[in-house]
Order: C-alpha cells, then structure tokens, then sequence
C-alpha cells in the first residue's frame, strides 16, 4: 500500500482529481522531475556503509540500511550502487591450480632457505599465480630480485606451459644480464620449473637451481608477498575483457607503480627502483667500482655454498 503525498493541506488523490489527471500520470511526471533528494541521502548513507564493510554486496548493505532506519529493498541499493560503481571484496571462489609437484623430473635440493643476499641478481624467486577475466582465466609468471624486491621478468598468458615460466625467466635474464655462476634461482617444485628446457636455460647462462621444500610456501614468501600485493592493488576488483587488456593493466602496474612508485616498508620504504639506484651509488664509491656479492665476493666469482650467508 502506498501512502498518499501530501501537498499542502489536500491529499494527492484529491489535487489529481481537481486537474484531471490519473495518479499515476502524476507519478510517472514527479519521479521524472522532482529532485532526487532522497537518492541523495541513500547514496551517502550506502558508501558509508560500503566503506565501513568493505565485504559487503548489496543485499548486506540493504539489510544493514533497514537496521539503520531507513525503507529500502536490495533492488534499489543494487541499481544505486551500479550507478556510484560501487564494488565489494568478494571472498575466493575457485582458484585455478598454478602447478602440479608430481612429476618425474628431478628436483634440486633448497639452496635458498635462511639465505640473506647481500646485493641485486644473487638470488632471484619465480611463481605463478592466475589472473580471473571476465570469461576465463590468465596465468601470470614472474621473476623477482629478492634483494631489491623488484619484478625483473613476466609473462602473461591462457595456459601453464612451461613456455610461461621461460618467457619471465627470458626477460629477466635479457633485463638483467647476471654474471655467471653468482645468481640462485629459487621457485617451488612446479613443473614448469623441473622441466628440461626450463632447466637448460638456467644452465646456459650458469644460474644455480633452487627449489622449496614440500607444502611450504614460507621457502618463496618474497613471490607470495608480490603476488598478494598484485592481487590487493591491481587485480582484485577489476574485470578485465580480455588477456590484451589484463596484460597491458599488469603490465603498468608492474612498471609503473611497483617497481618505480609503490613504498616498501622492507626496503626503508624506497621504490625497487630507488633501492637500486642507491645501491649503485653506493657501489660506485667503492675503489675499484667492485660489486660485491655473497660475504664480499665479487659478481665474477663463482658460487661457493660453503661461503653463503645463511642466517643463524
């Protein structure tokens, strides 16, 4: 039942029947031209709930409005909250598995737990996450300098082929050109990292394999920090069209946000790019202009595992 307006001292009924005019004529003519003062007011009040709940869609958001006070249905704050483009945090639905373990390829020993580099391309860490589109999903490799926390290598693509993983190590190698025998490369024990031709091209350009231990994703938490800072700040709460768009949204994110932007609390709250811009500074002042590596050693020595430096 709906409550007649009252406009001045006669009802609604009565004014129509005076000019002649259905109800719902009127109706149809107000809500065409009246001021939305009251879509004014629900809109603040539902982005301030939207604030405050950030997990809440819109039938929470209603529901928390009639406890407010407030006489409104689910319809209405959807199609308010369409128009503001408010979005919630949704919770995981399914997620894609990124690598499979078991596999006859040979696994190498973890060269990289306690391991505290000293400087840049001593010890790289690779994963792989996937990317939700809107009718499918990516899958995302990455390479990271564990010491400057900077992505050197990436590559986007709509299947798990070992050619993923390549393509990220490729650039990362291309971008960095690391000396040889002075950079580990550490990843878990997926497929796409045990595989031959992944294998030989670490071999080629003489970077020493790591891999972590069995359901222990503390081993790579440096990948696992970027992937969920990836996840917080870019890739939840997008819906990108297609791989094209969600490449070239990634790849600005990556490039220009953080490596070059974003402040890292672990790095003195600097930018990767900045962290390393000191660092070369500082390199520079030394005599000689040599680079040093693990325990003092120079990038063109070899790796010796006996002179790393493991934390206690």
């Amino acid at each position: 039942m709906t409550t007649p307006m009252r406009q001045g001292a006669s009802s609604v009924e009565r004014l129509c029947a005076l000019g002649r005019v259905s109800r719902a004529g009127y109706y149809r003519h107000f809500l065409a031209s009246a001021p939305r003062q009251a879509d004014t007011q629900l809109r603040d009040a539902i982005q301030r709930v939207a604030l405050a709940r950030r997990h809440y869609g819109y039938r929470r958001i209603a529901a928390q409005l009639r406890r407010d006070g407030w006489v409104v249905n689910h319809k209405r704050v959807l199609r308010l909250m369409r128009q503001d483009n408010l979005l919630c945090l949704r919770r995981r639905g399914f997620v894609p598995q990124t690598s499979a373990s078991r596999h006859a390829w040979q696994v190498v020993p973890n060269l990289a737990r306690g391991l505290v580099p000293t400087g840049i391309d001593q010890l790289w860490v690779a994963d792989i996450t996937y990317v939700r589109l809107r009718e499918e999903f990516a899958y995302l490799a990455i390479v990271l300098d564990a010491f400057s926390r900077r992505v050197v290598g990436w590559a986007l693509a709509e299947h798990l082929l070992a050619s993923l993983a390549i393509a990220a190590l490729a650039m990362a190698i291309a971008a960095r050109r690391p000396a040889p025998g002075t950079l580990i490369h550490h990843s878990d024990r997926g497929v796409q990292y045990a595989c031959g031709d992944y294998v030989a091209l670490l071999a080629a350009h003489q970077i020493q394999p790591s891999m972590s231990r069995v359901g222990n994703p503390y081993d790579n938490a440096r990948a696992e920090s970027f992937m969920k800072t990836l996840k917080q700040e870019e890739v939840d709460g997008r819906a990108y069209r297609d791989i094209a768009e969600a490449r070239t949204a990634i790849g600005t994110f990556i490039d220009r946000v953080y490596n070059t932007a974003r402040l890292h609390s672990a790095l003195g709250y600097c930018s990767p790019a900045e962290y390393e811009a000191d660092l070369a500074r500082t390199a520079n002042a030394v005599p000689g202009g040599a680079v040093l590596g693990f325990q003092g050693i120079r990038k063109s020595s070899a790796i010796d595992e006996t002179q790393l430096h493991v934390a206690p």
